[in-house]
């Protein structure tokens, strides 16, 4: 190994070390977060690789905790980012270009051809493992990488196995993790030659053994957009071991680890904070509750006896088993003490921190419908109080489109531009930045409060021309339909372009009047 190699895989360290230090002040919470509301999640410095790791029933006695963050998470991969609907639409700043049929198609195919990469990939199942780490332990990662067979690939993390580093504007810049390999994953992944002299024999002699390995995705110092090679891209990307051994170096030109965060308390704070901090403390105490119901129940189906020194033998306390005493008097067995149970106010106390998680973790807002009684209210007001639900996640939702679905789409595009994947644009769209609309259950929910404004204002304008139709000639109902049509998420391809919509109408207007002249000849005659 080079001396330049030594002090390339030092530097890479110390960056690691300093972020790692950062990190330890967050994983004490992580650490009960995991134990309490995520016991198959989250990695730290005790456990080792392939361990099946055994969870404690004895804290985890109530699993509705458990049961909360699943339909969270849930929710949240079908009302945010389904697989099996479109959530997101592609446009152009400029509308009149939009209203060009080859530009509308263009990106029609383009969001077409994505979605078919994001359903041969796995990343719907990073994401719903993503969504139950954000929830949990407040932040979240995964990393979104090329891959030769199905063009995009992600690698999930947990907490623990991965710290965060942010520029000056909070955002997330830096990324580092431990893992673990095995001699022949190591060889494969960065050539025996590389590999340090321990490994090599390892491999050589086929040993099943676990070896630590460093990797960090840091700024490139040197970093110029003028050149094309890997020691000028955006992001340098090494990985080496514990000792310093470098394995492999390379480049990225932009980011690629998608991390997100679900509130930051201030600009300063790397990490997030999600709805299991907020709500520990009621898992705690509803875990206690229900080891206190069990114990009072023990008790009070089995309680302790008191035995007299005139008893023969052992006691007998199967039902119908006979005891032996030589006592006239006093009960020979009897209960120690009695203990009153009033489980009524017991589990009225238990379902109310039960409700408090549920709420803490949106699970009332995914659940809404089938577990709150609609039955008598009208379709109008299912959909505002839908709605109402629906803007509490407002401020959440707003991070994870400027952490998680803008990099997600804008990195995805790129590598897929980049593979041949995505049809060269239109000469029109030459040099034109393409926006991103997401058009989601859970965005449409949102909106839904500017499409009831609309409905109000067409109303309000209809009212009026009942006393003087001019009033609509101030109403450009086109307009109107456009906006309306954007908020209910429906597709701008399914509209015709302006030039047609004329065409149409000139030709209804024609044969208006055709028919007309036809009229007034006949009455001529």
């Amino acid at each position: 190994m080079t001396t330049h190699t030594t002090h390339a895989a030092d530097s890479f360290r110390r960056q690691y070390d300093a972020m790692k230090a950062q990190a330890q002040t967050w994983q004490r919470t992580w650490k009960e977060l995991a134990k309490y509301i995520a016991p198959t999640r989250g990695f730290f410095d005790a456990d080792r690789a392939n361990d099946g790791r055994k969870i404690d029933h004895r804290t985890l006695i109530d699993s509705d905790p458990l049961l909360a963050v699943e339909v969270l998470s849930a929710g949240m991969v079908s009302g945010l980012t389904s697989p099996s609907r479109s959530w997101f639409e592609l446009g152009l700043p400029d509308e009149n270009q939009m209203k060009q049929t080859a530009a509308r198609n263009w990106l029609a195919e383009v969001r077409r051809r994505m979605e078919s990469v994001f359903a041969r990939s796995n990343l719907y199942n990073t994401l719903h493992g993503f969504y139950q780490e954000i929830a949990v332990f407040g932040t979240a990662a995964f990393l979104l990488e090329e891959d030769f067979e199905r063009v995009l690939s992600c690698r999930s993390f947990t907490a623990g196995e991965y710290v965060l580093g942010c520029d000056e504007k909070g955002r997330v810049n830096a990324f580092g993790r431990e893992f673990w390999m095995t001699p022949a994953q190591m060889r494969e992944k960065f050539g025996q030659e590389n590999l340090p002299l321990a490994v090599q024999r390892a491999a050589e002699a086929q040993r099943e053994e676990w070896f630590q390995v460093l990797h960090v995705i840091v700024p490139n110092p040197s970093a110029d957009a003028d050149k094309i090679d890997v020691r000028h891209m955006a992001y340098t990307s090494a990985y080496f071991t514990p000792q310093g051994h470098l394995l492999k170096q390379g480049g990225y030109r932009q980011f690629p680890v998608i991390a997100a965060r679900w509130e930051v308390k201030n600009s300063a704070d790397i990490y997030g904070r999600g709805p299991g901090w907020k709500c520990l403390g009621d898992v705690k105490m509803l875990q206690k509750m229900q080891k206190t119901k069990l114990i009072a129940l023990d008790k009070n189906t089995n309680p302790p006896m008191m035995v007299s020194a005139n008893v023969q033998g052992e006691v007998n306390l199967l039902p119908g088993g006979l005891t032996r005493y030589n006592g006239t008097t006093d009960a020979a067995v009897k209960p120690a003490y009695q203990v009153p149970v009033d489980l009524q106010a017991l589990e009225a106390s238990i379902a109310q921190v039960k409700q408090t998680i549920k709420s803490q973790f949106f699970a009332d807002v995914f659940l809404m419908l089938s577990t709150q009684n609609y039955t008598q209210m009208t379709a109008t007001e299912v959909a505002e109080r839908h709605q109402e639900k629906m803007l509490v996640l407002g401020p959440v939702l707003e991070r994870l489109k400027n952490e998680l679905l803008d990099p997600l789409i804008e990195r995805s595009f790129d590598l897929m531009y980049r593979r041949g994947v995505i049809p060269l644009p239109p000469p029109q769209m030459q040099g034109q930045d393409v926006k991103v609309q997401y058009i989601s259950m859970i965005a449409q929910a949102q909106k839904a409060g500017g499409l009831a404004a609309l409905q109000q204002g067409i109303r309000y304008a209809a009212s009026l021309a009942q006393g003087n139709p001019q009033v609509l000639d101030k109403v450009n109902f086109d307009a109107a339909l456009e906006e309306g049509l954007a908020l209910l998420g429906v597709p701008p391809a399914l509209l015709r372009s302006e030039q047609e919509t004329q065409q149409l109408r000139q030709a209804r207007l024609q044969q208006q009047a055709h028919l007309s002249d036809g009229k007034t000849n006949e009455a001529s005659l």
